[in-house]
């Protein structure tokens, strides 16, 4: 999952060490390793206590003039180090993020490859926000997914953009269906002043329903402030809502959301959760922090520590209303 604050820095790194990159015309690296610990509890069942790797990426990335006002650009990014245990690793064995693409100040970005999608940049951010994130509830069943994509991002045009994302999926792409498919995604996202907003929809015309997801965000940003509201549908499927406000002090920020969603089911099942997070920057390179997260609802985590709206989730197992994780963390980048 990507994380803000680290997307953030390693965005900051990335750009400085571009410049010297590419007056000699070398690629820029850049890397983490993500440790924690959580303690997760079932209200009534079992608890478990964990210590991970919560995503450690090492990358690269590249741009180079094609013509005047004409960028080329790449980015590789991979993943699966399993840097908590080296028993248990087999090295860099996943792909987070590929994809080769240009841009222009005149015409936008057209990229290809493996990214996160439009409607996920556009207006999901409480979910991507997270370090641990386990119990977030997230956007509403969009499933164009970040693979096979090919996305377009518009200029700024007084403060609107607009995005766009098709996915292909050949005959043996579609989930094993041997089908082949198209699903969509369309956004337009606009800035004034403090206030953004943004609207996005998923086709997701990949398998099942196929049901549009529709997804609202509007976030204020107020001196140190930045409060976040999003709303997400899907027909027969989950309406969901969220809020969260981040506040930084200094090297430090608070977070805290809450998010809440109910089922298009015959029991209308509803669930919430209630995050909290206190991160410091010990560095330019380093930072540290606490989450704590709060679930509840209609029976809906099992003893297996699985959600209601999981595959996994058995109700057979035992259930509970409620499951609380604490976690803390440590990140190091470059």
């Amino acid at each position: 999952m990507k994380k803000t604050i680290l997307a953030s820095a390693i965005a900051a790194a990335t750009f400085s060490g571009a410049v010297m990159a590419q007056e000699s015309n070398l690629p820029t690296v850049y890397g983490n390793i993500q440790y924690a610990i959580a303690h997760d509890n079932v209200d009534g069942g079992p608890s478990a206590i964990e210590h991970f790797d919560n995503g450690s990426t090492l990358g690269v990335t590249h741009e180079h003039q094609i013509a005047p006002g004409i960028t080329g650009f790449f980015k590789i990014e991979l993943e699966g180090i399993n840097a908590d245990d080296k028993s248990a690793s087999n090295g860099i064995d996943g792909l987070d993020e590929a994809y080769i693409g240009i841009k222009g100040d005149s015409f936008g970005q057209l990229w290809v490859g493996s990214d996160d999608s439009t409607y996920e940049s556009a207006v999901d951010e409480i979910a991507q926000f997270y370090e641990v994130a386990t119990l977030s509830i997230g956007a509403a069943g969009y499933s164009t997914g970040e693979g096979d994509l090919i996305q377009y991002l518009s200029p700024n045009f007084g403060g609107l953009t607009v995005g766009a994302a098709v996915q292909v999926n050949g005959d043996n792409d579609n989930k094993g269906t041997g089908q082949k498919s198209y699903p969509f995604q369309l956004a337009a996202m606009y800035n004034v002043d403090a206030l953004e907003l943004a609207f996005a929809v998923d086709s997701n015309d990949n398998g099942g329903d196929n049901e549009n997801t529709y997804g609202l965000r509007a976030s204020y940003n107020l001196d140190n402030l930045r409060v976040t509201g999003e709303y997400h549908t899907r027909k027969d499927a989950f309406d969901k809502f969220g809020l969260m406000g981040v506040y930084t002090l200094g090297k430090n920020q608070f977070a805290l959301s809450y998010e809440m969603a109910e089922a298009d089911n015959s029991d209308s099942t509803k669930w919430d959760t209630i995050t909290l997070q206190a991160l410091h920057n010990v560095s330019d390179h380093m930072y540290v922090y606490f989450e704590g997260y709060i679930g509840g609802g209609d029976d809906v985590y099992d003893y297996n520590f699985e959600r209601a709206d999981s595959d996994d989730f058995d109700a057979s197992a035992g259930v509970s209303d409620e499951r609380a994780i604490a976690a803390v963390g440590a990140v190091y980048y470059f």
